[in-house]
């Protein structure tokens, strides 16, 4: 497996064009849509030790049970979905005819866009690069994947991957850094998904635009939690323990910040140690605590804890490990910043780390305005035992997805769409709606034998004269 390879821009169009032309030629059918996500299931499954190997060797260290978890359990549950559903999906839909046009009849059947373009994200390397790429296969498209040369190991496993189950002519991956990937944005797709932040996001859309791409964002933003006045802490620590510092906190849904009542601070911040205790006893040796991706991410990390301490907010670190260690092995302790304000840096950016922000509020009108005074985020999470208060909260605010009383949850439904909303993204996927995603909806009306519109035509007099102003009334 060879890690630095990587894709001369000059042959992304050649390979562009050989994945549509054979598209082109042959739409694949049911059983061949079938057969692809079979063998893919198969080889998936095979090579899932040789994913936490690669998985692990870009990330230094990242827990084995959270990546069969992320990448391994969700992308086979997203194949198992589309397998089990697939036939229904591809048949024609019955829509009503206006009673005008009886006897005639309409339907809905839909067909493959073409060619659809995957660029995939670092922090689920697999699980995001894989899981469109089913929904498009499914959807009976060719398909060109980027992985992120941020995880340049996975990403050769990627390939190694689909080269094994695919034709070169059916699935292609191009592996590169930046200059790969805008070129690759650039490629007049059927359909563009991304999955980034939301500042490449709109470098990907001006890419797309001259060529009238149709393009699918899913972004991040800052996903807020809402905890009740009355809703039990230690139950919220727990769950959002998890939400937060699963794979280090580099999850796009992870929550970004906390609205709690004042009075529950104390309480929260303990409850919050304990968990990280209890689960992390030793950063030092923990194979369960992931490492920051790159330097560059550690830095950028670092350095919102270093901007709140300059700016005078309390840094409460809930574990601690050696500072050479941790530079060295790029590990930021799970980290609290309580009571920023707007101006500080890690207010301002999606954190994408494990350093969580926690505001109070004494009414919770001030919660949901807080969240409503800024850009809808990705995900947010209201925990409330009060189904009254819980459903004010899911009308007063917009976001991409909510788990109600936990954290993630929401985005290992299938039967979910997941997607964002404004600056946190547009589009959504997974199951049905990644099938619909990558599908024309082509609409049929049928004519009968005979038709009442032959009633209607020049010259308009008589009986025409009469339905016109009839149907007018």
């Amino acid at each position: 497996m060879d890690i630095h390879a990587s894709t001369e821009i000059a042959d992304l169009r050649p390979t562009f064009d050989r994945l549509r032309a054979a598209q082109q030629r042959r739409v694949p059918d049911y059983a061949q849509r079938r057969d692809d996500l079979q063998r893919l299931r198969a080889a998936f499954k095979a090579r899932i030790d040789g994913m936490v190997a690669a998985i692990q060797a870009d990330f230094g260290r990242r827990s084995r049970h959270e990546i069969v978890l992320s990448e391994a359990m969700t992308v086979l549950g997203e194949i198992d979905h589309m397998l089990g559903g697939l036939r229904g999906l591809m048949r024609p839909e019955r829509r009503p005819t206006s009673w005008l046009f009886w006897p005639g009849r309409c339907e809905v059947r839909h067909q493959p866009l073409g060619l659809v373009g995957v660029m995939a994200p670092w922090n689920y390397p697999v699980n995001l690069a894989l899981a469109p790429l089913v929904a498009a296969i499914a959807a009976g498209n060719h398909v060109f994947v980027k992985p992120s040369e941020s995880t340049p190991h996975t990403a050769a496993w990627i390939r190694d991957l689909l080269t094994s189950v695919f034709p070169d002519d059916r699935v292609a991956v191009a592996l590169g850094g930046p200059e790969v990937a805008a070129a690759f944005a650039a490629l007049p797709f059927d359909h563009l998904l991304f999955t980034g932040s939301t500042a490449v996001g709109r470098k990907i859309m001006a890419a797309a635009a001259p060529n009238l791409t149709p393009v699918t964002l899913e972004l991040g933003g800052k996903s807020p939690a809402i905890i009740a006045e009355d809703y039990p802490i230690d139950t919220a620590a727990a769950r959002i323990a998890t939400g937060k510092w699963f794979n280090g906190g580099q999850t796009c849904i992870a929550p970004d910040y906390i609205l709690l009542p004042e009075a529950k601070l104390n309480a929260f911040v303990e409850a919050l140690r304990g968990e990280v205790t209890k689960r992390f006893p030793d950063l030092a040796t923990s194979a369960d605590y992931t490492a920051v991706v790159n330097e560059a991410q550690y830095g950028r990390l670092r350095g919102y804890v270093d901007d709140a301490r300059t700016r005078g907010f309390d840094v409460v670190e809930l574990a601690s490990i050696d500072a050479a260690q941790g530079q060295s092995e790029r590990i930021i302790p799970p980290t609290l910043i309580l009571g920023p304000d707007d101006e500080a840096k890690v207010m301002r950016d999606e954190i994408f780390g494990p350093i969580l922000p926690i505001k109070t509020y004494r009414r919770l009108d001030e919660a949901i305005d807080y969240v409503n005074a800024h850009d809808r985020p990705l995900a947010l999470y209201h925990f409330d035992l009060d189904r009254a208060r819980t459903r004010e909260v899911l009308e007063r605010t917009t976001a991409g997805g909510v788990t109600v009383n936990d954290t993630l949850l929401h985005f290992g439904q299938d039967a979910l769409p997941f997607g964002g909303v404004g600056p946190s993204g547009m589009g959504a996927y997974h199951g049905k709606q990644g099938f619909h995603l990558f599908s024309h909806a082509k609409s049929v009306f049928y004519q009968a034998r005979w038709s009442g519109l032959s009633l209607f035509t020049p010259p308009y007099r008589g009986l025409a004269d009469f339905l016109a102003k009839f149907l007018s009334r």
